[in-house]
């Protein structure tokens, strides 16, 4: 299964409605969860997720709303009993926080530390670039590699079966048969991750070519001044850098508490996102990712 599992929508001052961050990408038996703000454990209970289904956490930056609900997942993970590792990625400038954060969890899991200060991979299929907040603040890819989808009929016309299937895939070519003759290419599915950030290259690559871009949008384009005043993004800004990117979908979220209706921001960056399909995250959304799209160029990072 693969799906965005949305815990909280708020900026930096939740509201009635809107809790602090907390987004859990489940991703092929896997668990991201990204920002746990103030409350996420108490989010996960509503969304009937589990903290077992967590192996990485990931911050963007240290800032509260991204970060303070860290003791408290990490708590029940250990009251849980979790037993599989559990890697928690952050800026290296944040990890006097980090340790602090830490330091007040209850002990007992196997969680295992790693610091970034440069883009690029730090972990299989999952890289970062820098963004341009007022911290330090680095952005997530998550990037399946490209593979092929075998044909069944194919395979019977040339008489390959069983074993032989494996074989055909491993070694790229089998009784004169090539793996190319009998599937066709299966792009891989990308997510990416930017949040409090001005409009920079580091997030123009993050959200190259993403199926899925989860992207921040605290203010109206109506307040661009202090979007950039405080380095965030606008509604529009997050449009465009979706249309930049031909992404798929667009997931906007971290709203601030001046805008009780949000539907004017969704059609702001409805406006600016050229083909991806807009969607204004509320607390506990449950989103399928899309389908998979025809192969494309796309920059690695």
């Amino acid at each position: 299964m693969r799906e965005l599992v949305v815990l909280g929508t708020a900026s930096q001052v939740p509201t009635r409605a809107r809790n602090h961050n907390g987004y859990l990408l489940r991703w092929d038996g896997k668990g991201l969860l990204f920002d746990p703000g103030e409350g996420t454990q108490r989010q996960m209970i509503y969304a009937g997720v589990s903290v077992r289904n967590i192996t990485r956490i990931c911050l963007t930056h240290v800032h509260g709303d991204h970060c303070f609900g860290l003791p408290g997942v990490l708590s029940r993970m250990a009251l849980d009993g979790v037993a599989h590792p559990v890697h928690l990625h952050y800026p290296a400038s944040g990890a006097d926080v980090v340790r602090a954060l830490i330091s007040v969890a209850t002990p007992g899991i196997d969680l295992r530390l790693h610091p970034h200060g440069e883009a690029g991979p730090i972990a299989p299929g999952l890289a970062v670039q820098p963004l341009h907040h007022r911290i330090e603040t680095y952005g997530y890819r998550l990037v399946e590699p490209d593979d092929r989808t075998l044909l069944p009929d194919r395979l019977a016309a040339v008489g390959i079966a069983g074993p032989d299937v494996g074989r055909l895939q491993s070694e790229g070519t089998l009784y004169g048969v090539r793996l190319e003759d009998v599937s066709v290419p299966r792009p891989g599915q990308r997510f990416a991750f930017v949040m409090d950030t001005a409009p920079c290259p580091g997030a123009e690559q993050l959200a190259d070519g993403t199926d899925l871009l989860v992207a921040e949008s605290t203010f109206s384009d109506d307040d661009a001044d202090l979007a950039g005043q405080y380095r965030h993004l606008t509604a529009g800004q997050a449009g465009a850098l979706a249309a930049g990117g031909a992404v798929g979908t667009l997931v906007l979220t971290h709203f601030s508490s001046r805008y009780v209706d949000v539907a004017p921001l969704a059609d702001q960056a409805r406006a600016r996102a050229g083909g991806a399909t807009v969607t204004a995250a509320q607390d506990l959304d449950r989103i399928a990712f899309p389908k998979r799209r025809p192969s494309s160029p796309c920059l690695i990072v």
